[in-house]
């Protein structure tokens, strides 16, 4: 689609109505500290969160990547969107009337908001639709089968609008095109029914089907699943993909596990809609369901915007079909596991149950399968032994498999930590406990593993951290960031003023040491309050409990702690006017790094096809570019000798 010139009324309303807090929290996990929100950074992969969001100015800054901005650079980074995309996508969010600079464009674009709008309308009507015909006497063997083979409770039916989709060929075309008066084309794009063959007219798409509604994140029904109580193949038919609804980017269910997901920080996927639903009933409320299709990694991401831990369990089925498709799964987003993206675990149910099975076959169903998820062994300790069944360690040939299959799978590891783990691991296992000949298998899996830790591809790199432009950059941020970060620890009193402009200017410290020091003491700012010892010993003890003392910060701490110089600062006036230059030469720094970025943005993009997204990066470019004409007059920190006289 080729998108208008949005009219500037139209932007600055949507500027004014967004609300960063809600937009980022539909991709991240915020919890509150302090002023901020923080979560784990959706730019590049970190373990420790150092992402924040300041709802009273609306903007995001990563202390891990630099990344920051506002709400719409956010939305246009995290889902590579162009500007107007996003301002789009917005104004219909909040109900920004839309006004363009073209005014014969204002009904395209219109034309096309408005069809999605009667397609969610004709959707949801069609579930009613449904819900209906399940509670009268044609639906009467569909709720006998929820009721009695599944075992599902009359509020679990309503909680999850389970229908019924009459047996007639033409029964819901009636309703909605003749009865209802909707256009065909548009019932067809909903997917619900379908051109004839040979002659004219049009089928239902579902007949004489059990109907499960499929629901988008915010719980508008954007297609079905429907499952046969016949012998009619296939036992499970999915709505064709429409306007609304792509069945590899779905996920069934997550509209109502969103939040458990969240407090419970970890997801269960199972394979089918009735075993989501038999979990949810009872009350593992975190759990969805894949649509039938391989499970993909964008279905992935999704998930990991609701668990900061990143953990997701696999339950799928434990016959050779239900194996399969785990193993498929786990290869579709492989990229993601063995750059540790993902804390993966896999849970095969014995006796080849699968999870509504599980749950009705026992009194105590809830915490029996609670038990199991939480002895879920991790995917690669699965895969291992996938690798041990049915092999004979005093065949040669199985010996030989089982040991290349090992390597294949550990050379593939990114994180050399895990490397070492899962080395002596698979060295154990072929040792049989034999502690004699253990370090003769550590030797031969170590030469195997020759290949160096592979560098992170640049799609996994979804941003990467502009650096420095060159030596005297980098060695200015290190030393103003020092300085500041010293006054701060050794004079108290200047401790809320060094604050208070580093938030004023938005500006953060770049350097990796640093921003963990930083955090720190802001995680301990009230106790530092009551810290006054000369010697710091009380603060150093702070400190050092908020880390591992592998940390690299832990080296820069005992330097800042130690410092020695405090006598050249005994003059306020001075101490201020150092401060300010520090402030000074972070500001210049991160003005000229994120000029780099826009100029990198803008030559990249195509000005005549999408002019707003390059106006936008354009524009941002050389507003930076002024703020730092304005700083050229100011003394910088590297104009000024902090040592000795000015």
């Amino acid at each position: 689609m080729n998108f208008p010139r949005l009219h500037p009324d139209t932007i600055e309303e949507v500027k004014e109505k967004i609300d960063i807090y809600e937009v980022v929290s539909d991709y991240v996990v915020l919890k509150k500290r302090g002023q901020n929100y923080v979560g784990l950074c959706p730019f590049h992969q970190e373990k420790t969160p150092s992402f924040t969001v300041n709802q009273s100015k609306q903007l995001y800054y990563c202390f891990g990547c630099g990344e920051g901005g506002n709400g719409i650079k956010f939305l246009m980074e995290i889902g590579q969107q162009s500007f107007t995309q996003v301002i789009l996508e917005l104004a219909k969010r909040y109900q920004v009337t839309l006004k363009t600079l073209e005014p014969e464009k204002r009904q395209e674009i219109q034309k096309e908001l408005s069809l999605r709008e009667q397609l969610y309308e004709i959707v949801a009507l069609t579930s009613n639709f449904y819900e209906h015909a399940l509670q009268e006497t044609l639906g009467k063997n569909a709720l006998n089968y929820l009721i009695q083979k599944r075992q599902f409770k009359p509020e679990t039916i309503q909680q999850f609008n389970l229908g019924y989709a009459p047996s007639g060929w033409e029964t819901l075309y009636r309703y909605l095109v003749e009865q209802k008066r909707y256009p065909i084309a548009l019932v067809e794009q909903a997917g619900l029914i379908k051109p004839r063959k040979k002659g004219n007219g049009y089928y239902d798409t579902f007949r004489d089907r059990l109907m499960i509604p499929i629901k988008d994140i915010q719980g508008r029904v954007i297609a079905f699943g429907g499952r046969s109580l016949t012998d009619e193949e296939p036992k499970y038919l999915n709505s064709p993909d429409t306007p609304l609804f792509n069945k590899g980017k779905i996920l069934f269910a997550l509209d109502q596990a969103k939040n458990s997901i969240r407090s419970l920080d970890k997801v269960i996927v199972v394979e089918g809609y009735f075993d989501a639903i038999a979990l949810h009933e009872v009350g593992i409320t975190n759990t969805v369901a894949s649509l039938g299709t391989a499970f993909s990694e964008s279905q992935l991401k999704q998930l990991l915007r609701y668990t900061e831990s990143k953990q997701v369990i696999f339950n799928f089925d434990a016959d050779n079909a239900g194996i399969k498709a785990t193993e498929r799964a786990i290869t579709e987003i492989e990229s993601l596991i063995y750059s540790g993206q993902v804390n993966l675990k896999i849970l095969n149910i014995p006796d080849g149950k699968d999870a509504d099975e599980f749950i009705k076959s026992h009194i105590d169903g809830f915490n029996k399968y609670q038990k199991l998820i939480g002895n879920a062994p991790l995917w690669l300790n699965w895969k291992i032994q996938r690798l041990l069944i049915n092999k004979d360690f005093k065949k040669a040939d199985d010996f030989e498999q089982v040991a290349q299959g090992m390597v294949k799978l550990i050379n593939k590891l990114l994180d050399s930590n895990q490397r070492s783990y899962y080395i002596s691991y698979c060295a154990d296992i072929l040792a049989q406990g034999d502690a004699r000949i253990l370090p003769l298998y550590l030797k031969n899996l170590q030469t195997q593993l020759n290949k160096p830790l592979a560098k992170s591809s640049q799609k996994e790199k979804t941003k990467t951290f502009i650096k420095p432009e060159n030596i005297a950059e980098n060695n200015l941020l290190k030393e103003a960031e020092t300085i500041l970060l010293k006054i701060y620890i050794h004079y108290p009193e200047y401790r809320q003023a060094i604050f208070d402009k580093l938030e004023e200017k938005e500006l953060y410290f770049s350097l990796l040491e640093h921003r963990i020091i930083w955090s720190y003491l802001l995680e301990i700012e009230q106790d530092i309050l009551d810290t006054d010892d000369e010697d710091n010993n009380q603060l150093r003890s702070l400190l050092e409990a908020k880390m591992d003392h592998s940390s690299q910060a832990i080296n820069k701490i005992n330097e800042l702690l130690n410092f020695r110089e405090i006598e050249q600062y005994e003059d306020s006036n001075r101490l201020i006017l150092i401060i300010d230059a520090a402030l000074i030469s972070l500001e210049k720094v991160n003005l000229e790094k994120y000029c780099r970025y826009c100029e990198q943005k803008y030559k990249t993009i195509n000005s005549q096809e999408d002019s707003m997204t390059y106006q936008y990066y354009l524009n941002e470019y050389f507003s930076s570019r002024q703020k730092i004409l304005q700083l050229q007059p100011l003394r910088s920190f590297s104009q000024l000798d902090i040592y000795g006289n000015e």
